[in-house]
């Protein structure tokens, strides 16, 4: 049983929510550009006075640790060990990709088939991996550059639904009857909740100190392009 902080940033979704003894209590998120830095505190404070809960109640903090933007994640990264470093309180890191499983298979539990969420990565690139229905990894993460013999041998054998904001750029290349995409929000901190849950449960928490976000890429720096 624990009150834990859960926080998603690692897309174009600025997400917050928390939850008590294994159930969501409050959530606040929205999706929009460069919304993360001026948004993240103030949704967290948000949703802890809409709990009636102190900084002191809380028993952990959970982020979504990556894939995803470079950006959002090191300002999701840094708030949370940020938190635990002053509040004295475990950190808990939750894989992006499997978050977002998780949130289809919560919407959709009668669903047997895979899931593949998705990550937009610009262009035609994502990062990716397929999870079944009980959240078994079938294939680990990987950035993927998507063209029409992508998932070939996975989707002649079984139907698969794609999601995340990486899925939706896909649907036109991916053409297979076996193929599903499903434009819902699953980059949403309540979809945490279970995760962190048992990862509190289990004692699986993170050196505040040495974490670092999964950004499976390296960043790399763009210059602009001179103006004649």
């Amino acid at each position: 049983m624990a009150n834990i902080l859960l926080i998603e940033t690692a897309t174009q979704v600025c997400s917050v929510a928390l939850s008590i003894n294994g159930k969501i209590v409050s959530v606040k998120e929205q999706n929009g550009q460069n919304l993360h830095a001026s948004n993240l505190t103030l949704f967290i404070e948000e949703v802890m006075q809409s709990a009636a809960l102190t900084y002191a109640d809380l028993d952990a903090v959970a982020v979504s640790k990556g894939p995803g933007s470079y950006t959002g994640l090191r300002i999701g990264v840094s708030t949370a060990k940020g938190l635990c470093y002053a509040l004295e309180k475990p950190l808990i890191a939750i894989e992006t990709l499997r978050m977002m499983a998780a949130g289809f298979v919560a919407e959709y539990p009668g669903y047997s088939g895979l899931i593949c969420p998705m990550i937009d990565a610009r262009r035609m690139e994502v990062y990716t991996s397929i999870f079944d229905s009980n959240l078994d990894i079938l294939e680990p993460t990987s950035a993927k550059i998507i063209d029409e013999s992508s998932f070939s041998d996975t989707l002649s054998q079984h139907q698969v639904t794609f999601i995340g904001d990486g899925a939706a750029k896909c649907a036109e290349t991916l053409v297979s009857e076996n193929a599903a995409f499903n434009a819902g929000n699953f980059n949403s901190s309540k979809y945490m909740c279970a995760l962190a849950d048992k990862a509190y449960q289990s004692g699986s928490f993170e050196d505040v100190a040495y974490f670092e976000p999964f950004y499976l890429k390296d960043f790399v720096v763009t210059q602009p392009k001179s103006k004649v």
